[in-house]
């Protein structure tokens, strides 16, 4: 029986993650119902997704009793109540990134998903990139030797579209783009938390950071940095130095489809969308 997927939100990243679903079997994933705060907007995109329902409000779908889980797809400040509602209703959910805009808020989810007894996660992407199972399998394998050392970044000028400048509607470097690079470093550790975290930024007069230069050292005498910027373009490529060899992942390092391992090259495609995507892949 196919899993019955509930869309919360009508926007953009909802729309990509959508068009990637349907790269997936149809007798495994399908989408069953989309809300949107406005009916028109989730009938708008029920029509172009060949969705059977729309429902003009959140509540609508957490309701729904033919939902196995929702994609939440809104704007940062509204992933904490938006998952709530959800959990609360025992749908589970997986939420884009930011998880939460801070640390109480993602525990205040985390609490609400373990009480409800439903599973929660970060749609985090780039984790399920052919490449990155590839990287995973080289350092499971211990194919580069102990890493020592992990450098990524990701920086594009997007300072001009309203929200990245807005600190309520969760704008800002890290928050938005920097959590990429947080957790490339993640995986390539498997999830060890860093014994020192040092970091430095520049902010804009609204109170968010544009650029934010990270340090992070874990045990073994193990290194990372990132960067991460709003404001100006990067190379957007990411390293892993281990004491047997090298990965590179070139541009883009959020959405892999090629390594560099030991100086050799190997393209990992991803399939063909069947309608045009706002995100790059």
């Amino acid at each position: 029986m196919a899993t019955r997927w509930g869309i919360c939100s009508a926007g953009k990243i909802s729309h990509d993650f959508t068009v990637a679903l349907k790269t997936l079997p149809a007798e495994d994933h399908q989408v069953v119902a989309v809300a949107a705060r406005k009916l028109e907007h989730a009938q708008e995109f029920a029509k172009k997704h060949s969705i059977s329902r729309a429902y003009g409000s959140y509540e609508e779908l957490a309701r729904d009793p033919d939902i196995d889980v929702v994609y939440v797809g809104v704007i940062h400040p509204y992933h904490l109540s938006t998952c709530l509602l959800f959990t609360n209703a025992k749908k589970n959910v997986l939420c884009e990134k930011p998880l939460a805009m801070n640390t109480k808020e993602v525990r205040e989810i985390l609490a609400s998903a373990k009480r409800n007894d439903v599973f929660l996660m970060e749609a985090v992407w780039t984790r399920f990139f052919p490449a990155s199972v590839e990287i995973r399998r080289l350092l499971a394998q211990g194919e580069m030797g102990e890493v020592k050392m992990v450098r990524s970044e990701f920086g594009v000028p997007v300072m001009h579209i309203p929200r990245s400048g807005q600190k309520e509607l969760g704008g800002g470097a890290m928050l938005d783009i920097g959590i990429y690079c947080l957790q490339f470093i993640c995986m390539v550790y498997n999830g060890e938390k860093p014994e020192c975290i040092q970091a430095t930024g520049v902010c804009v007069d609204t109170g968010v950071d544009e650029t934010v230069v990270v340090t992070l050292k874990f045990s073994k005498n193990r290194m990372a940095v990132f960067t991460c910027s709003s404001g100006i373009q990067l190379p957007n490529d990411a390293i892993i130095v281990g004491t047997k060899g090298t990965i590179r992942i070139p541009a883009h390092m959020w959405c892999p489809t090629s390594l560099v391992v030991n100086g050799k090259a190997t393209e990992y495609p991803v399939p063909e969308p069947c309608l045009p995507l706002n995100f790059l892949v």
